[in-house]
């Protein structure tokens, strides 16, 4: 029977146990409530970092998975719908918090995964704030939000659709993903094509200072309407690889 990882799952006693017997890595998704365009729902970014955690944990054979947080640094989303937003010092606070947690629990390994863009820098800086105040634990975040995205056009590319329409928040890629974890929240009627150009370090700087709306109207960067839940498993399996490989001791 294979043992079980997903912390939120298991009895204290189970956790302690699997820390005596080696398990001493914790991976914590941090992803985000916040609008994904007229066909996905608020949750995708929380969806896929507690997916894409899972994974990493598994792949990287002695750690457990702490559970996601779900809410993120959305501000740049709230002039649409249903988005909740942290601040990036309450995130940043909430971060040191769940890391010391962690560490009180006899993990040596904390490992902070973002999948929600604006979540990125908040998780830089809180990796170099804790790791002097744990000196006796590793901690380590992914935090490379560009290769992080052009990761996932690359892997779009594989099947012919190109970057604008991968897009980097609920174009193809991402709906994809959608797709294969939650097909039944995916509303496939509504897809529609956001904005198509370039999405690199300026644009980035325009959606976080002047909000979506300055890039694009319906919440979308690039083209849902090519989404398939085939790619999406694709996408998920590569990701996952490639992200357990970049935090790997």
């Amino acid at each position: 029977m294979t043992r079980p990882v997903r912390m939120e799952e298991m009895t204290w006693p189970e956790i302690r146990a699997a820390i005596d017997d080696g398990y001493t890595t914790v991976v914590v998704g941090i992803g985000s409530t916040e609008q994904h365009g007229p066909h996905l729902p608020t949750m995708t970014d929380a969806r896929i970092a507690d997916d894409l955690c899972l994974r990493v944990a598994r792949t990287l054979g002695n750690a457990l998975q702490a559970r996601t947080i779900d809410i993120g640094v959305s501000e740049h989303h709230l002039a649409f719908g249903g988005t909740v937003s942290l601040r990036p010092e309450t995130l940043r606070m909430v971060l040191l918090d769940v890391v010391h947690s962690l560490a009180r629990c006899g993990f040596e390994r904390i490992v902070l995964l973002p999948t929600h863009g604006g979540n990125f820098d908040t998780v830089h800086r809180v990796v170099e704030q804790a790791g002097p105040d744990h000196p006796a634990v590793e901690i380590v975040g992914y935090t490379d939000l560009m290769a992080f995205s052009g990761f996932l056009n690359d892997l779009s590319a594989e099947f012919g659709v190109d970057a604008a329409a991968s897009g980097a928040h609920a174009g193809e890629s991402e709906t994809s993903i959608m797709l294969a974890l939650e097909p039944d929240l995916v509303h496939s009627d509504r897809f529609e094509s956001g904005y198509l150009g370039p999405v690199g370090e300026a644009e980035a700087k325009t959606v976080f200072e002047k909000g979506m709306k300055a890039l694009t109207a319906n919440g979308v960067l690039g083209d849902p309407r090519t989404a398939s839940a085939q790619k999406g498993r694709v996408y998920l399996e590569r990701l996952a690889e490639m992200l357990a490989a970049a935090v790997a001791p």
